[in-house]
């Protein structure tokens, strides 16, 4: 595996039809509320290795992106290059980069193995992650739990394949960093029974919080549904291929997995029995976008990936895609970005347990915003992550904002028996109030009135441990005032 610093004209991850729309999407000018706090001004970064130039974001006038000359990294999905399951702030990063600089990452769906035929056969990056023999694992760690557990190393304690981590020179904690998505396109099949395919996998989970409260036997099932989406992006909808119930699968070390326990168990096709008879001629919105994406903690030395907190990771925002902006506190030096868990679709509250996990690319540029340069702008005091599409700004709350350190050393076992919805839409009440007051100089009278007829919230998720409401604001509502 081998990550490598793109050449002029290199355009990994931008293709041909879409680099004149991302051109176009960041050189206008943003429709921003917060021009007026910000006074940005007109100087650009020169993305040369991309054959573009890109506006500053709204948040632009504290970056420090060095000499202008930006980098590009191509990072693929490998056993080398990816955590399964979990964020650490002392794994060996991937890549270096500097701020201003691009990276396309290469990501897999953690549920590949669902139906390995379309997912990962004839895929070298797929199959080195996914290898698992009678003597080894490609990825032995699954999870932040120990390695000796009885269901597999890292216990399933995190499941989601995450590539990384990206370190970002000079980021230091109290730093913030802005991370944009310039693209996104699905991994095509490599198996030439499929060409020009994408696939993914729907799984209704014993996490899920439909599972137990259903009308038909058995109560307690898991179901798989794999969906069909076009790799070459000129159909925007994907459509079921077939489903089938979990049986117990027998891994390559021996152990049986009654149910869904663990992640990368390869499901033996000659247990299951297929439905093709599922949601005819029904059409899913294709939306792809990457369900964990963060920074490492600082708390603990190993982070399952499983619940998001105040530096990201499984936040589930179907929104977080092509074109997105979001911007993370930064909590250790260099930062330790990651990225997976790639969804071709979710709805809000991914509420049987997962999106249409299918595997992405993503290019994404990261700004560095140093936190002596802070004061005074809107990125100041930034505790969460903060979301930015373009006409809105999205706060994400969650049942707990900084779970490690608010339930103790026992906190990535205790939160999933402590997640609400109301904890989780109080958190994002406190943050908007919080957004408005201090980016709009409201009074709190005010942004409370604002919030009841302006802003919705919405419920993220229910099914990660840490759960999540999204509160979201439109930019047209603040033209800029005194100008």
């Amino acid at each position: 595996m081998d990550t490598h610093v793109c050449g002029p004209g290199c355009t990994h991850g931008v293709s041909a039809e879409s680099e004149k729309e991302i051109t176009e999407e960041f050189q206008v000018s943003r429709r921003t509320f917060m021009r007026d706090a910000l006074a940005v001004g007109g100087g650009t970064l020169a993305a040369s290795t991309l054959g573009m130039a890109m506006t500053p974001s709204a948040f632009a006038k504290s970056a420090t992106p060095g000499s202008g000359m930006s980098s590009h990294y191509y990072i693929p999905a490998h056993a080398n290059s990816v955590l399964w399951g979990y964020f650490s702030k002392s794994a060996k990063p991937v890549v270096e980069v500097e701020s201003g600089d691009y990276a396309t990452i290469e990501t897999l769906t953690h549920h590949a193995n669902d139906d390995a035929e379309r997912m990962i056969r004839g895929d070298a990056g797929a199959e080195s992650v996914f290898h698992w023999d009678a003597k080894k694992k490609g990825v032995d760690r699954r999870g932040a739990g120990p390695m000796d557990a009885k269901v597999g190393a890292g216990a399933g304690f995190g499941v989601h394949i995450c590539t990384g981590p990206v370190y970002i020179k000079d980021a230091e904690p109290g730093d913030i960093l802005e991370v944009r998505i310039i693209d996104v396109a699905p991994r095509p099949s490599a198996n030439p029974a499929y060409k020009g395919k994408s696939f993914g996998s729907n799984a209704a989970a014993w996490w899920g919080f439909h599972y137990g409260d259903t009308l038909t036997e058995p109560k307690q099932r898991e179901v798989i549904t794999i969906y069909e989406v076009d790799a070459t992006g000129e159909r925007n909808w994907a459509r079921a291929v077939y489903n089938y119930r979990w049986t117990p699968q027998t891994d390559p070390f021996g152990i049986v997995h009654s149910k869904i326990d663990y992640p990368g168990v390869p499901v033996d096709h000659k247990t299951i029995s297929k439905n093709p008879n599922v949601l005819k001629n029904i059409r899913i919105p294709v939306r792809p976008h990457f369900g964990t994406i963060g920074l490492a903690p600082a708390e603990a030395e190993i982070v399952t990936s499983i619940p998001p907190n105040y530096t990201g990771g499984n936040i589930d925002n179907w929104r977080i895609g092509k074109g997105a902006t979001i911007y993370f506190p930064v909590a250790v030096k260099g930062a330790m970005f990651s990225v997976g868990d790639p969804h071709a679709s979710q709805g809000d509250s991914e509420l049987c347990g997962t999106a249409i996990e299918c595997s992405l690319t993503g290019t994404f540029q990261f700004i560095l915003h140093k936190k002596a340069s802070l004061p005074g702008t809107p990125l100041a005091e930034l505790q969460y992550p903060l979301l930015e599409t373009q006409d809105e700004w999205l706060l994400h709350g969650f049942s707990y904002a900084n779970y490690l350190a608010e339930l103790g050393p026992n906190a990535q076992s205790d939160i999933y028996g402590k997640s609400s919805v109301d904890r989780a839409l109080r958190d994002a009440y406190h943050k908007m109030r919080h957004f408005l007051m201090t980016t709009q100089g409201l009074g709190e009278d005010e942004a409370i009135s604002l919030m009841s007829i302006a802003v919705d919230f919405g419920i993220t998720q229910v099914v990660d441990g840490n759960w999540g409401v999204h509160a979201v604001v439109k930019k047209s509502i603040f033209p800029a005032r005194g100008g």
